[in-house]
């Protein structure tokens, strides 16, 4: 018997016996928002300093090519909570409400509450004005809690056109972030007479780029290195693509504007607030008594192009709008310092925590099955087989699946794109009308989904732009 092999079966009867007896593991779920892989410990910019994703990373597995389902806020966190990809809800944008669409549908949070487990959630989990406070015992704050951080300061004045950055003379306490890092704390120091599942959302690095000046400080704005772009960047993407891109928008107004290397220092002083508060957290789950017996699964939305593809915010389906950390320490189960670069989707998360909590599938009223796969075997060994890429939607019929060597996109008018990642890890050379490549695409395109609902309804609260 091999060592790996050896090991997963340790941990499976660990777990197994954990179950017998009733000592069903606690959750704590760190979603970030917008935040891609400049990250130290991913490589993804270097001149990041992210201490704590680090040493987060160190005590589990991190995922080097963790992708979203969609780039975007409301859809991405609609597919992960509910188990349900795009193409299956309809919810493609921030502009489509989920609950009217899939108003029966046992959220993540729900089968865990339904479960027996004690279920709080602060800061953001949902896209903001879409949560579903029934989910939870404890949603927001505690009953009683009339805390409320100072309003930020969002720059009304700074930054160039939509792309909003710029420090801020608040204190750190002053921030949202900190006070739902303190609520999250609280519950850290409750002693709780069942399992629990404690969701913490930190709202940065989302725009406005605006955070404690010292966290800028780090990043001295004649030392910032930009992202390679080069001019003819676009010159062979499809029109569809370059509609995503929108060079002439954001790109053009930041060229314009020579402050490029404020918006890249701005963005990497907010992944540092953000990282620091995720060490806030973690110092006091070091401290509490629910060490041994807690998953934590760590992960952020989605991406985001800092002028890649003359491409500002997320909306694409390149490496840098679908990539993004996630990382999961289990007990038991995964090794300290792991690393997979096995391609893997949020729509694993949940049947992951179902099968290592000990859970079923849950049972949805419309019959409506979870789009993921349980990862638990990567967790156990990070270079086990999978042949499953991941899988990422814009819009009704835009997908791009990412294996292990290739990005392979196809937009609803039936042009491509085609990369080899490996090879060419910016994306500048598409691959698509290579005719050699055509077996690799069509091997590769029997994964994109067989099922593309049209778009749910916009809300009507909204304007029209997506």
């Amino acid at each position: 018997m091999n060592r790996s092999l050896f090991i997963r079966i340790l941990c499976a009867l660990f777990l197994a016996v954990t179950m017998v007896f009733g000592e069903r593991p606690n959750v704590l779920f760190i979603p970030i928002d917008d935040m891609n892989d400049w990250v130290t410990h991913l490589g993804g910019h270097p001149q990041s300093v992210t201490p704590n994703l680090d040493r987060l990373a160190k005590r589990g597995v991190t995922f080097t090519s963790a992708h979203c389902a969609a780039p975007a806020c409301n859809p991405s966190r609609v597919a992960l909570l509910t188990g349900l990809r795009p193409s299956t809800t309809g919810v493609y944008y921030n502009s489509n409400p989920w609950r009217p669409v899939v108003p029966d549908v046992i959220t993540l949070p729900r089968h865990f509450k339904n479960n027996g487990y004690f279920c709080a959630g602060f800061g953001k989990v949902y896209h903001g004005r879409y949560a579903d406070a029934s989910d939870w015992h404890i949603w927001g704050k505690a009953p009683g809690d009339k805390r409320r951080s100072s309003k930020e300061k969002h720059l009304t004045n700074g930054g160039v056109g939509g792309i909003r950055f710029g420090p801020l003379a608040n204190p750190d306490n002053e921030m949202i972030d900190h006070l739902n890092v303190t609520r999250a704390i609280e519950q850290l120091n409750v002693k709780h007479d069942q399992p629990w599942f404690i969701a913490c959302g930190l709202i940065k690095p989302h725009m406005a780029f605006s955070v404690p000046k010292k966290y800028f400080e780090p990043f001295p704005i004649e030392s910032i290195r930009l992202p390679e772009v080069p001019e003819d960047d676009l010159a062979d993407i499809p029109e569809a693509g370059r509609k995503m891109a929108k060079p002439e928008r954001d790109h053009t107004s930041i060229i314009k504007s020579g402050r490029w290397k404020e918006a890249v220092q701005a963005y990497l002083a907010t992944i540092h607030f953000s990282d620091a508060q995720l060490g806030r957290l973690l110092d006091a789950f070091d401290k509490s008594q629910y060490t041994d017996n807690t998953i934590i699964c760590l992960w952020s939305d989605h991406g985001w192009h800092l002028g890649e593809k003359k491409h500002w915010r997320k909306f694409a389906l390149w490496e840098e709008a679908t990539k993004a950390p996630m990382i999961w320490v289990v007990p038991g189960l995964t090794q300290p310092g792991g690393v997979c670069d096995r391609p893997v989707d949020y729509m694993n998360i949940y049947p992951t925590l179902n099968d290592l909590c000990g859970l079923a599938e849950p049972v949805n009223p419309q019959g409506q099955k979870l789009d993921g796969i349980n990862m638990r075997s990567l967790l156990a060994n990070p270079h086990g087989r999978w042949d499953r890429p991941a899988l990422t939607t814009h819009g009704r019929n835009n997908h791009a699946l990412r294996t292990q060597q290739y990005r392979y996109i196809r937009y609803a008018d039936g042009s491509e794109e085609l990369y080899d990642q490996i090879e060419d890890p910016m994306g500048f050379k598409n691959l698509a009308a290579i005719a050699k490549f055509s077996k690799l695409k069509n091997q590769i395109a029997r994964w994109f989904p067989k099922t593309n609902v049209a778009e749910a309804p916009k809300d009507k609260n909204l304007s029209k732009k997506k």
